[in-house]
């Protein structure tokens, strides 16, 4: 973890430095162990720095390729490359203009990499005996297959999507760990470059003539095998060295007995959440912190500040971590309500949950992340509040309530999504302690549209953050269950907890039953 004065806008920009320089280390001990102990007798030593510097500047290159197309956990959807040769002439649209760029982010970096390949291939078996033509055809452009097999890999697997561990630790032990996964995944890589690359140099080889030709030609592709596993450990290492330091939590804070830290000490975190562009790496960086401070008990002068008099930190603090979730659930509410409307026959005989919902109103469950922190992050602080807060601006200010709802709503949103059907009862199917009646979901009844959805990635990560809602309601409904049950016998729950209005998702009497449930330990 790091605190310092420095300004939040040149956080992403040093990591990004930081890691250029970092991950020249690693490269130069590959570069020398492979140079060493495979052709140490085969080149001079000004050959040696010769090639040393232009395997620098390869993986230079491939390195501020990787630093620029990678992109948080919520990335554009990228335009196919034909309809974005289709689409030149024509004008775009704000999102597809963002989705373009992403495209050509990662063509540029497809590019950068075969290039990378070549240079860096040539550069590890550059040998004093090999003329241009012979280096170019049987290094440089098995180099070049290389580097394109691995950006195509690259891009089909979504790495350049950073992905924050769920675990914190120091760099140092989060770059050792990644070790054995780098080493596996560049052997595979490895050989499946080498068969790819070896077919069309097979063709132009004439080492096949003789006896002694074809030893020679079976000692040279072990080389050429080792070589190239070396070149792409190089580049696995540098993918996880970059995720490593851009993921590292970061404090937005002033130093702890500073004049800022004594007046005004949440003031660069709230600047950092408000005021960076939606769905940056200085906006992932700013929630993780807030995060962190709200659910542990490290820093907790950062968290008792906000809970100053005025409660207007408070609020604002809410207000951002709500405002993912509010999204959340007004986008796949949206969805689900326009996939009901204009229906043709065919929908007509479909139940509502095998419908699809449309992409771009279920994009917001890739923001899975940043929701989870969200979420996390305002029912922890809620639950502090009930022995830290005191001034009472969580219940002044009508936080609680707007968090509840929220929540409520935002479950609500997702369990309609996953295809669970969610239908008011009668208040007289189950009567509770003291006479409260009590409203029960009918969560046994599923849609066979469900069973269809499972195996898709954006409902597992419905299920999961579903799995994160239901938690931190829980966790609230534990610290003021004394509270929320007085509310209940008295018959005031609906107007103590919930927001007056109309609730994001559903309706009021339906957030009131399944706050009800929660109440009883009954919702799953």
């Amino acid at each position: 973890m790091l605190s310092s004065p420095v300004e939040p806008e040149t956080v992403v920009k040093n990591r990004h430095l930081g890691f250029l320089i970092w991950q020249s280390i690693p490269s130069t001990a590959i570069f020398l162990l492979f140079k060493l102990l495979v052709l140490s007798p085969r080149c001079s030593i000004l050959t040696f720095l010769f090639t040393l510097s232009t395997f620098h500047v390869s993986q230079l290159a491939f390195s501020s390729a990787l630093s620029f197309a990678s992109s948080p956990p919520q990335p554009k959807r990228p335009v196919p490359p034909l309809r974005l040769a289709l689409s030149l002439l024509s004008s775009w649209s704000p999102d597809f203009r963002c989705r373009a760029v992403v495209s050509f982010t990662l063509l540029l970096f497809v590019a950068v990499a075969a290039a990378s390949g070549f240079l860096s291939v040539a550069s590890v078996f550059w040998l004093e005996g090999f003329d241009g033509v012979e280096l170019f055809w049987r290094v440089g452009f098995r180099g070049f297959v290389c580097g394109l097999l691995y950006a195509f890999f690259y891009v089909y697997k979504q790495r350049w999507v950073l992905e924050f561990p769920i675990i914190q630790r120091p760099p140092f032990f989060s770059f050792k760990m990644g070790l054995p996964s780098a080493i596996k995944k560049a052997l595979k890589l490895s050989g499946a470059a080498y068969l790819f690359s070896a077919l069309p140099v097979v063709f132009l080889a004439d080492q096949l003539k003789s006896e002694v030709a074809i030893g020679k030609f079976i000692s040279e592709q072990i080389t050429f095998y080792i070589g190239t596993f070396a070149v792409f450990l190089c580049w696995e290492l540098d993918h996880h060295l970059h995720q490593v330091l851009h993921t590292k939590m970061f404090m937005f804070a002033p130093p702890k007995g500073s004049a800022a830290a004594e007046t005004n000490p949440s003031e660069p975190l709230l600047a950092a959440l408000e005021e960076s562009t939606p769905s940056s790496l200085l906006q992932y960086l700013a929630y993780l912190d807030l995060c962190m401070v709200c659910e542990n008990n490290v820093d907790t002068w950062r968290r008792a500040a906000f809970f100053e008099e005025t409660s207007e930190t408070y609020r604002r603090v809410i207000n951002v971590s709500l405002k993912p979730l509010k999204q959340l659930a007004t986008k796949l509410g949206e969805g689900m309500e326009a996939g009901s409307v204009d229906k043709d026959i065919s929908n007509q005989l479909l139940s509502p949950t095998d419908m699809r919902v449309d992409s771009k109103y279920s994009e917001e469950l890739n923001n899975f992340q940043l929701c989870s922190w969200c979420a996390r992050t305002a029912a922890s602080l809620t639950v502090h509040s009930h022995k830290e807060d005191r001034f009472g601006v969580a219940q002044l200010s009508g936080s609680n309530i707007d968090v509840i709802s929220t929540l409520l709503s935002c479950l609500l949103a997702v369990e309609a999504f996953m295809g669970k059907k969610t239908n008011l009862q009668a208040p007289h199917h189950l009567m509770g302690p003291a006479g409260i009646k009590w409203a029960q979901l009918n969560t046994g009844r599923r849609d066979t549209g469900m069973v269809k959805k499972r195996g898709g990635l954006l409902h597992s990560k419905a299920f999961a953050m579903a799995d994160v809602l239901r938690t931190s309601i829980y966790c609230i409904v534990s610290a003021f269950h004394d509270e929320m049950i007085s509310s209940a016998k008295a018959g005031v729950l609906e107007k103590d907890w919930l927001v007056s209005g109309k609730p994001l998702f559903g309706t009021r009497e339906l957030l009131l039953q399944k706050l009800r449930l929660f109440l009883d330990f009954q919702a799953c």
